[in-house]
């Protein structure tokens, strides 16, 4: 149960960086209810990332999709949604009763997004969510997008193929990539960010490592927080335009350089799923906050 807005993790990074003062003024931005705005933002998405660790302690990101209003509120504290990870996929036995999750609902359309992490159960519908931070971040690094149509999702699609390391197809995908989701795990439970960039703002530096520049953001740090107190990490990278995705699961490590800091993650596991997600999104227009990629 996450009683602060900050762990050690988090304040031990803001404390590195000096920016405890600019932490502190934003924290009560991070609530334990669901206001109107945050469940009227959350029902008019199509799609919801999902961040958890497996029983065998991989932490993985996943994809959630349906119908606006799939997902949504039923109380101040409570989130159903009606969906769960789709079969193969790694967390499709993970989410039991009491389950840390973190969830994020972006919207391209509006350059609009919102976290809400807690805990989840199964319901008769899919998940039940009870929330217990709620908070929205900056438009900072989302590319916007329109959303089309869709296209087809489910038995029929291609099967799952699964590795220990990344293939030439796969980091290309990964080289080409405007737009990823971090999946980390902390004292206090689970957290599902974004990260993003022009093209080749992540390094694949071989099969197994990537690399990508931390930019500034807006000084909570609960990523990088939760890496230093646990190294697991899944990231999950969407192509918009056919619905395939690439769940990644491994250990992360921040590196600290003058006044840069990267993050470099190995990879242990690979799941590719063809056309996981339904929704086609069109060509980005990328976020003007976006630094120059060298």
């Amino acid at each position: 149960m996450r009683t602060t807005a900050y762990h050690e993790g988090s304040v031990a990074v803001q404390k590195r960086l000096g920016v405890q003062h600019a932490a502190a003024h934003i924290a009560p931005s991070i609530r334990p209810g669901i206001r109107p705005v945050a469940a009227a933002f959350l029902e008019a998405q199509p799609m919801l990332v999902l961040a958890a660790a497996a029983p065998d302690g991989h932490v993985w990101a996943t994809l959630l999709t349906g119908t606006p209003g799939f997902a949504r509120a039923t109380g101040p504290h409570t989130v159903s949604v009606a969906a769960t990870p789709r079969p193969g996929d790694p967390l499709a036995e993970a989410l039991t009763a009491g389950t840390p999750v973190g969830t994020l609902a972006l919207d391209p359309r509006t350059r609009r997004r919102m976290r809400l992490n807690g805990t989840a159960r199964p319901s008769v519908r899919g998940l039940l969510i009870e929330a217990e931070q709620v908070f929205a971040n900056c438009p900072k690094y989302l590319q916007k997008r329109e959303l089309y149509g869709s296209g087809p999702a489910g038995p029929d699609a291609p099967p799952v193929r699964r590795g220990d390391a990344l293939t030439e197809a796969q980091l290309a995908a990964v080289r080409a990539a405007d737009t990823f989701f971090v999946a980390t795990v902390g004292p206090d439970g689970a957290d599902a960010s974004h990260r993003g960039g022009n093209p080749g703002f992540v390094r694949a530096e071989g099969p197994r490592e990537l690399v990508w520049r931390d930019y500034p953001g807006n000084a909570m740090f609960l990523t990088l927080g939760n890496l230093e107190t646990d190294d697991r990490a899944g990231l999950l990278f969407l192509d918009w335009e056919n619905g395939t995705t690439l769940q990644l699961s491994g250990r992360a490590e921040t590196v600290y350089r003058f006044d840069e800091r990267f993050v470099r993650f190995r990879v242990d596991s690979v799941v590719e799923t063809p056309a996981a997600s339904p929704l086609r999104w069109s060509a980005p227009e990328y976020s003007p906050a976006n630094p120059t990629t060298p």
